[in-house]
């Protein structure tokens, strides 16, 4: 599934795929969806990638709320901090489970990489 909402696919790949009742999103970067631009610095990118990732679970039919797994891919492990400042605003309550492997050469020289796995409501 796609939506105009958020960046295209830089490749062979969807944004997005509903199975067995989950909605599984690739990869999501700091783009912005109208420019195809790379925002400037890791507060930026991690809130356009969230922003991105919302967008593409509200054309499947979920939300930020239904998230049950998240793997966030970063540059520099010295941003954790403020990563994680941002990515908890976004969060519901309790937040997804969580992987953020740090030290991640990303493509296009981007900081941040968010994947999601939501469950959609019944």
């Amino acid at each position: 599934m796609t939506t105009d909402a958020a960046p295209a696919a830089l490749g062979p790949y969807s944004q997005a795929i509903v199975a067995g009742g989950f909605v599984f999103c690739s990869g999501t970067a700091g783009i912005d969806p109208q420019t195809g631009q790379v925002l400037e610095g890791i507060e930026a990118q991690t809130e356009q990638a969230l922003l991105n990732i919302s967008a593409v679970l509200e054309a499947a039919g979920a939300s930020l709320d239904d998230l049950v797994k998240t793997t966030i891919f970063y540059a520099d492990v010295d941003d954790f901090a403020t990563l994680n400042a941002v990515y908890s605003r976004f969060m519901p309550d309790p937040p997804p489970a969580r992987s953020a492997p740090a030290n991640v050469r990303l493509p296009r020289g981007l900081l941040v990489s968010i994947e999601a796995i939501a469950l959609l409501p019944t």
